[in-house]
């Protein structure tokens, strides 16, 4: 199948450019089923990293959207230098609206999808405007500190001291990301030849930005309404599958699934074996398909979103849970029907002046 890609630079209130791209389905007669917007981890990119992603929930018919944020990938700014997280936040709040506004998306159902920070990132755009989001797959998502790898307040507190002193030294001492990341050997050294991700220690401002971004997550996992998917590897030692446990529990979510695949690592889409990969776009693809639909231009009238400030008290939701007779699956039971049943095997881009056909 034929897979259209274009990229695009915009501008954000700061002035600083930043790389957006998007892979479609290439045919006129067949538009997009629904748009996905992607949103990368900590360090990575969307053009190279992401793009076997992009062309494959392309071909699967979806439209496609990712962003570079500040700092990362092909986008200007300092090397992986987030000074607020907020802004990050909101330049793809202004990229994706930007791209659901124009005229032949407006009744397409809109999907995040977040991988590790990434995920993080989805689920803020969903707080910062509830109603406005369709669903969001979560791929190993970053929204909580595991306990095993909490700092000590002690460390926090001295290093808060000196942050505004020398925000951007690159001080935060880390393991190799990469190896403990990605299975897959060839596909390891693939990602580590990608001269677009960064591979240097964390900057000091960016690490205490992802640890309160990381708390405030957890704080408020109760606030997460919308419906979501998420997938984690059980063996990945980046971020803690027990984390992912506890916003499947938390969220008030009445459509939400989670997924454990076990064996697998963090990189679930890009580092794991070949069979592996596909069996975690199957489900993505799955869970989508089943959510995708056409709105009508008076189903998409929507209340303000409330203030960033004000934190809404979700009521309480029941969620029956199901683990399958070959285990390392669950699955919620929906109000409406019988559980879902899962293997378990190892598991504005304006005038788009840049375009390509990928073919598959």
């Amino acid at each position: 199948m034929d897979v259209e890609y274009h990229e695009e630079y915009v501008r954000n209130p700061r002035g600083v450019q930043l790389f957006t791209c998007g892979w479609l389905p290439a045919s006129s007669s067949s538009p997009p089923k629904a748009l996905v917007f992607l949103c990368h981890g900590y360090g990575m990119e969307c053009s190279d990293f992401m793009r076997a992603c992009g062309i494959k929930l392309a071909t699967a018919g979806y439209g496609v959207f990712g962003i570079d944020y500040e700092g990362h990938g092909k986008s200007m700014g300092a090397r992986c230098y987030i000074q607020k997280f907020e802004n990050l936040v909101a330049d793809c709040d202004r990229f994706v609206k930007s791209i659901c506004d124009m005229e032949e998306y407006r009744n397409k159902s809109r999907f995040l999808y977040g991988e590790s920070m990434g995920g993080a990132v989805a689920l803020l755009l969903h707080r910062k405007d509830p109603t406005f989001w369709d669903g969001a797959v979560l791929v190993a998502p970053m929204c909580k500190i595991s306990e095993k790898v909490k700092p000590h307040p002690v460390v926090v507190t001295l290093l808060t001291q000196v942050e505004e002193i020398i925000p951007k030294w690159k001080i935060v001492p880390t393991k190799d990301v990469i190896n403990s990341a990605f299975k897959d050997p060839v596909k390891r050294e693939k990602i580590r030849k990608n001269k677009l991700i960064y591979q240097d220690k964390p900057r000091l401002k960016t690490a205490l930005e992802l640890l309160r971004i990381s708390m405030d997550v957890e704080d408020n996992l109760s606030e997460v309404t919308m419906p979501f998917f998420i997938l984690h590897g059980e063996a990945d030692t980046v971020t803690d599958p027990e984390v992912s446990r506890a916003l499947y529990e938390r969220a008030a979510s009445t459509d939400k699934t989670i997924k454990l695949y076990p064996g697998m690592w963090h990189g679930l889409t890009a580092g794991e074996p070949d069979d592996n990969v596909e069996l975690v776009f199957s489900d993505i693809v799955s869970w989508l398909d089943k959510r995708s639909r056409h709105w009508e231009p008076n189903e998409r009238v929507r209340t303000p979103p409330e203030p960033e400030n004000k934190h809404r008290q979700a009521a309480p939701t029941k969620i029956t849970r199901v683990t399958s007779s070959s285990g390392g699956t669950e699955s919620p039971v929906p109000a409406h029907g019988r559980p879902q049943r899962r293997g378990s095997c190892l598991c504005g881009l304006g005038d788009r002046p840049h375009q390509q056909q990928c073919r598959m």
